[in-house]
């Protein structure tokens, strides 16, 4: 029984076996190109939110939603950055970027609700109503918008084909 080779040099690169984990993606990031959408998104909706907030919660309750929107906003951002960044090293970094990075993105939210908790400008209730609804309500937006295709990933065109019935 022979044993398999491993691959040479001189063995093409499509016939090389890599390591998944160890591969590298090259080219533009879709992840910041979405963030940036969900964030101009963000901005579309901040006055609306804000109007909203300061009819139900007042003063607190406007300057609260503002806060919230802030959050999310770099929140999405910084999943992006985390996420392309570690694009660029190996899809292992990937994996541990998208499920660590999640959970330092929730403890710094978490922190920042932390710290302004008793400050005397901040609604609870509208903070934490905005931070849900927010990002619940931008990822919905932006999936009408985002390609689900690996051939072409990241947001789909502006007058996409439709389909001949």
């Amino acid at each position: 029984m022979n044993a398999p080779t491993p691959p040479s040099s001189k063995t093409p690169a499509t016939l090389r076996h890599e390591d998944p984990m160890t591969i590298r993606f090259e080219g533009p990031s879709p992840e910041v190109r979405i963030s940036k959408d969900l964030a101009r998104r963000g901005l579309y909706v901040a006055p609306a939110v804000v109007g909203i907030a300061a009819l139900i919660w007042g003063v607190s309750g406007a300057v609260s939603a503002l806060f919230a929107l802030g959050l999310v906003i770099v929140n999405f951002a910084g999943s992006a950055a985390l996420i392309s960044l570690a694009a660029k090293i190996s899809l292992g970094m990937v994996l541990g970027a998208t499920m660590f990075g999640y959970l330092i993105r929730l403890a710094v939210i978490f922190a920042a609700v932390w710290i302004v908790a008793d400050a005397p400008w901040i609604s609870i209730p509208a903070l934490g109503a905005t931070i849900i609804v927010s990002h619940l309500g931008l990822l919905m937006w932006e999936l009408r918008y985002v390609a689900l295709s690996l051939a072409h990933s990241g947001l789909r065109a502006d007058n996409p084909i439709t389909p001949i019935s």
